[in-house]
Order: structure tokens, then sequence, then C-alpha cells
């Protein structure tokens, strides 16, 4: 049985690192994606390659329909096939809304939603042709919920769940499922701004009593990625009962 292909959009680190190395220890081939980090994305490709797999690693913004129409193409040309798309490319903002400068709020979109439909629009054709396909995308739960202070990046991550949800019924019919994964505090660079004090309030706060750890995420995404499933249009909460 030829193996299988997953592109992970923002995987130099972190989540998207985390995801990456669970489907290459499974024997997919996997592309991998980001915008800035160079070194770290071609430190994660040999990680990858480390699992006898091949691994396609590509710099660039997939808010921007060429470069993603770019990775798109070099995909076909050594994989042929795209079997799974995570959607986990993300940027954050915290500050208030009144002094968000227009370009600040631009970039949020073009990073954490733009690029996800670029994405799928580009992934659904084979994926429709051949009657078979996973989307995930990585979502976080002020997508649900909101959050002061990140009225950006609660808009972006709440039209990524809508997003799921409606696109899930349109792809239903052609085997396709699309869901989303709701993530809670994930213990990341992204959360590594926060005082000691800080970071201990917000621990008491979740019923767990700790952060949610990158492979947990990496865990389920698989789960979601591989099964032939009845699941789909779901927005799961990873977030130990925070929320």
């Amino acid at each position: 049985m030829a193996k299988k292909t997953v592109l992970i959009t923002g995987a130099s680190r972190g989540i998207g690192k985390a995801i990456a190395v669970k489907f290459a220890k499974k024997g997919y081939h996997v592309a991998i994606n980001c915008l800035h980090s160079e070194d770290r994305l071609l430190q994660t490709k040999r990680e990858l390659e480390s699992y006898q797999i091949s691994c396609l690693a590509h710099m660039g913004d997939m808010g921007d329909t060429s470069q993603c129409q770019e990775l798109f193409e070099q995909i076909r040309k050594q994989f042929g096939t795209l079997d799974v798309l995570v959607n986990n490319a993300g940027i954050s903002y915290i500050g208030l809304l009144q002094d968000m400068k227009v370009e600040a709020w631009d970039q949020i979109i073009r990073t954490n939603l733009t690029s996800v439909f670029n994405c799928c629009k580009l992934a659904i054709p084979g994926m429709v042709e051949r009657q078979q396909g996973k989307i995930i995308n990585i979502s976080s739960v002020w997508g649900i919920s909101g959050a002061s202070c990140e009225v950006a990046y609660s808009a972006t991550k709440g039209g990524v769940n809508a997003f799921t949800k409606a696109l899930a019924k349109e792809l239903a019919p052609s085997n396709i499922q699309v869901n989303a994964v709701a993530c809670g505090a994930i213990d990341t660079e992204m959360n590594q701004f926060l005082e000691e004090d800080e970071l201990i309030s917000l621990v008491d706060g979740i019923p767990t009593g700790r952060l949610g750890r990158a492979e947990e995420v990496a865990d389920l995404v698989y789960h979601l990625g591989y099964k032939n499933s009845y699941l789909t249009g779901q927005v799961i909460g990873l977030d130990g009962g925070w929320i």
C-alpha cells in the first residue's frame, strides 16, 4: 500500500512540529511549512526523515494565494496526492482592540483565517476526485468563548470553527471529513511570555491542574486524520476541562 501524505502548516515548532512527528512515526510522507524560521524548519525536516519517510519543507505565507499554490504544486510533483491537511499556522495578538493597528488586524486575519481558505481550496479538488480525505483545523477555545484583550485572535478562531462546520457539510457527500481541535492552554512558546505568577494563576483555573502538551494535540489530530469516521463537522475542545 502506498504511503499517505499529510501537510501541516506552521510546523517548525510547537503543536505543528509535534503533529508532523506523530504522522512521520506512523509512516506518512510529510509536507511542512512555516513563514519565518527556516533553520528550525530544516531541523524539523531532518528529524522527520529519520523515521524513513520523505519530507518536503517549504518556506512561505499560506495567506498568500500564489505562495500557497507554489507549495501545493511541489506536493503534487513530489507525492502526487494529499490525503490529510492540517491547518495549524497561526499567530496571536494581545492588547486592547482600540489600540490595534489596522495592519495588525489584516495580518492576523491573513495568517489565521485566509490561510485556511487557501489551503482547503487547493486540497479539496484532489480529495473529491479520490472520494476521500481529512481536513483538521487547529483552533482555540477562545474561538468558542472569546477572550478579553484577544478580540482579533478570538474572531479568527471563531471564523475557523464556523468554516469547519460549514465545509464539513459541503464535503461529507464526497467522503471527506472536516473537524477542528479547539486547544486550551498548551505548553508551547506561544505562552512563554507569561510571568510565573500569571502561569500559576492560569493553571489554577484549569481543572486538570496543568497545561496541555503539544503531543496530546498531535495524538488527537492523528486520530482524526487516519480513521474512516462518521465524525465530521465537530469542534473538539482539548482544554483539560477549562472552558
